[in-house]
C-alpha cells in the first residue's frame, strides 16, 4: 500500500540540537551532581523524555532540574540549532506532492516549535504532538497514533522517520513502517541494531521510499 502520511521526530532527524541538548544536560548536571557527568555519558539522555532521564539521577528533584534545563535550553536555542543539510528541500518536495505531515517529538510543544520557526520549517507541518499533548511518550504509540487521527491517516500508509530506538519502537508499536537516520548521533550502528524498515544517508533519500522522483 503507498505511503501518504510522513511522522518526523525532530531532534537529531531534522534539525541538528545536539549539542544544544548536550550543553543543557551538562549545564544542569554539574549543577545538581558536579563532576559526575561527562559529555559521552549524557549521550544516553538523548532521546528520552526529560522526566524520564532526571528520574534516573535524582527522583525527589526531577521537575526542578527540567525548569533548570528549559531555561538554559531556550536561552542557548537560537544560537546552537540548525537544520541538516537537504532538510528543507526534502520537506517541501514532499508537502508539494501532497504527503501529510506531522512532527512526533518527546519534546514540549513550545520548545519544538522555536526549532521549526528558527530553520524555517513550520509552514510545512499541519500537526505537531509533543510531549505535553500526550500521556505516553514514545516508544509508546500514542504519539504517533495521535498524529495519524489528526491526519486522517491509517498506520499502514504511515511511515516514521527518525534517530533514535524511541522513534524505530514507537513506529513499530504503532504499526508504521519505519526509517531510521544513518546521522543519528549514536550512530549508525546504533540505529541499524534497532532493525528499521529502512535506513537512510541523507534526508533526500527518503523521497524514492515513498515513491518521489528527485528533481
Amino acid at each position: 500500500m503507498k505511503i501518504d502520511t510522513i511522522l518526523f521526530d525532530l531532534d537529531g532527524t531534522l534539525i541538528n540540537t545536539n549539542e544544544l541538548i548536550i550543553a543543557s544536560f551538562l549545564h544542569t548536571l554539574e549543577h545538581y551532581k558536579p563532576g559526575e557527568y561527562t559529555r559521552e555519558k549524557v549521550l544516553d539522555f538523548i532521546g528520552p523524555s526529560l522526566h524520564d532521564s532526571f528520574s534516573k539521577v535524582n527522583p525527589d528533584a526531577v521537575e526542578e532540574m527540567i525548569t533548570h534545563y528549559r531555561t538554559f535550553n531556550h536561552t542557548k536555542h537560537d544560537e546552537l540549532v540548525e537544520e541538516y543539510e537537504g532538510v528543507r528541500e526534502t520537506i517541501a518536495a514532499l508537502h508539494e506532492q501532497g504527503f501529510k505531515l506531522a512532527i512526533v517529538t518527546t519534546k514540549i510543544r513550545k520548545t519544538a516549535m522555536m526549532g521549526l520557526e528558527l530553520t524555517g520549517l513550520k509552514p510545512y507541518f499541519d500537526v505537531i504532538v509533543g510531549l505535553d499533548d500526550v500521556e505516553r511518550a514514545k516508544p509508546d504509540p500514542e504519539p504517533l497514533n495521535k498524529a495519524m487521527v489528526a491526519l486522517g491517516s491509517k498506520p499502514e500508509t504511515t511511515i516514521m522517520v527518525g534517530d533514535n530506538h524511541h522513534d524505530i519502537h514507537g513506529g513499530k508499536n504503532a504499526g508504521t513502517k519505519t526509517v531510521g537516520v544513518a546521522w543519528a548521533i549514536k550512530g549508525e550502528a546504533f540505529i541499524r541494531s534497532h532493525h528499521p524498515d529502512y535506513v537512510i544517508n541523507k534526508m533526500s533519500d527518503l523521497l524514492a521510499i515513498v515513491g518521489v522522483e528527485e528533481k
